[in-house]
């Protein structure tokens, strides 16, 4: 089993989503997610949400609070993924390893297509965090941009 971490962003009282880009697994490839990776041997879990949201999307962030632990089993690999809290006060759009990103209320985003493994967390998020994500307007905005 993979030992990942993954962060639920908000920004402007909204959720960051995340799509994906092509993969050799075509069960996640052009999913939208809650960005993060693979957690190193002896590496803290937070050191590593740290890390990859650096090296995803050149951001510095502080890891808040924990939401929970989705066990999933794909077909060709399984994961174990903890999942944070992460309020950013800015965010430039840039991204490095995916190709678009989404900017929503937790309604709006129900409507992308999701890895499977971050199903769980939608229902977690609308059943204990709606409070977290007020939106702030009724207007879809979707928010492409350009690997680096």
């Amino acid at each position: 089993m993979i030992e990942v971490v993954a962060a639920v962003i908000v920004f402007e009282n909204r959720l960051l989503a995340f799509q994906r880009g092509d993969s050799k697994y075509s069960y996640v490839a052009n999913k939208f997610e809650f960005p993060g990776g693979k957690v190193r041997k002896d590496e803290p879990r937070e050191d590593s949400l740290i890390r990859e949201l650096r090296e995803e999307l050149d951001l510095d962030i502080k890891v808040g609070e924990w939401i929970t632990t989705v066990e999933h089993e794909y077909p060709d690999f399984s994961i174990r993924m903890h999942c944070y809290l992460v309020h950013l006060e800015s965010f430039t759009g840039l991204l490095k390893e995916h190709i678009s990103y989404f900017h929503g209320s937790l309604d709006e985003v129900r409507n992308l297509d999701w890895i499977e493994a971050d199903k769980t967390i939608l229902d977690i998020l609308e059943s204990k965090y709606r409070h977290v994500f007020s939106s702030i307007s009724n207007n879809e905005d979707v928010y492409r941009a350009h690997r680096k």
